[in-house]
């Protein structure tokens, strides 16, 4: 018998686990491995809202159209919204050959792979949060090579860390991409986006002008509360000439060098771009985002922006999204609302 695939392929018919459409969730596990015991699922903002939308928000329908999703596939892949989140719990095995990392049988941690590609089994299902997008589980859980994964911190609430690591990328992929003196949009103050504005706020320095954007006014007090913003815009994002007017009036016309969005709703695209100058960069991180509708859209409006997927790992993701909320009270304090 040929070796496991570090990547997870013998547990997906030949194939990469997030194109699969089911995986085997079988035990026991292969000699690179590692076992989960799950307690949590931390569901993308996308999936959580497409699912209560769907389920009329009732907890009871809402458990059972998860289990459905992971009965059928052996993993969470939500079919309608494409994405996943993460997990947490607690190591049970380490398979002889897995790169561990001084990883122990008994210590919590929460993987940093999508749960469309984690190989998935529940026993059964309890509490939602709807507003934080986490789901009480009991079940199994298991990890590839390739698989990426942290401990938990101490001093950072266990509910706000696993938070923290679903969204990491979107504060990792800023700290990278924008410069000082920039003028930066953030479309959307959810947990992405309050990350985003935190990290943006030390890339672009006092002399950058930061511009947070969001059709909620409970979600702007939010932002507000961090300090860090200078422009704090009430908007519908799926509006793109209201955007780009607000935005246009904030810039003085010149439009952001950077814009990112980090909303959970589709139908965002649009505003992006026309909020965005030309020449300028966007990082969509939404997994609402329809890469067609983007596109399409730069074409039609004659726009030459940089689109960038919001890839959800970069070097140092975590690091980054840790060290923000330690150092921002009204960061710590937004996110242990949510």
């Amino acid at each position: 018998m040929s070796a496991p695939c570090p990547f997870g392929s013998h547990r997906a018919g030949g194939r990469l686990p997030q194109s699969a459409e089911r995986l085997d969730s079988s035990l026991p596990i292969r000699a690179n491995e590692l076992l989960i015991e799950v307690a949590c699922l931390n569901l993308d903002s996308s999936s959580m809202r497409q699912i209560a939308e769907s389920c009329a928000h009732n907890q009871d329908r809402m458990r059972t159209r998860i289990a459905e999703i992971v009965r059928a596939r052996s993993k969470m892949h939500n079919p309608v919204t494409g994405s996943g989140g993460v997990l947490v719990g607690r190591v049970v095995e380490i398979g002889p050959d897995f790169p561990s990392g001084g990883v122990a049988v008994g210590d919590e941690i929460c993987t940093l792979v999508s749960l469309t590609l984690t190989p998935l089994a529940l026993r059964s299902i309890g509490a939602i949060d709807i507003k934080a997008s986490q789901v009480a589980v009991e079940g199994h859980a298991i990890l590839f090579a390739s698989g990426l994964f942290t401990r938990l911190p101490n001093d950072i609430p266990r509910d706000a860390a696993m938070a923290l690591c679903d969204v990491a990328g979107a504060p990792g992929q800023m700290a990278k991409l924008a410069r000082p003196s920039q003028t930066v949009c953030v479309l959307g103050s959810g947990r992405a986006g309050l990350l985003s504005l935190c990290a943006a706020r030390q890339a672009v320095a006092r002399d950058g002008l930061l511009i947070g954007l969001d059709a909620s006014p409970e979600a702007l007090r939010r932002a507000q509360s961090l300090g860090v913003a200078d422009t704090l815009i009430e908007a519908d994002l799926r509006d793109p000439l209201a955007t780009y007017r607000a935005v246009a009036a904030a810039t003085g016309g010149r439009l952001a060098d950077l814009t990112v969005v980090t909303t959970n709703v589709a139908g965002c695209e649009g505003s992006a771009i026309l909020a965005t100058r030309s020449q300028g960069r966007i990082l969509f991180f939404s997994m609402a985002t329809s890469f067609t509708a983007a596109a399409l859209t730069a074409e039609g409006v004659g726009r030459d922006v940089e689109m960038i997927i919001g890839n959800g790992y970069t070097e140092g993701w975590v690091e980054t999204a840790f060290g923000l909320y330690r150092s921002n009270a009204g960061l710590a304090a937004a996110f242990n609302e949510l």
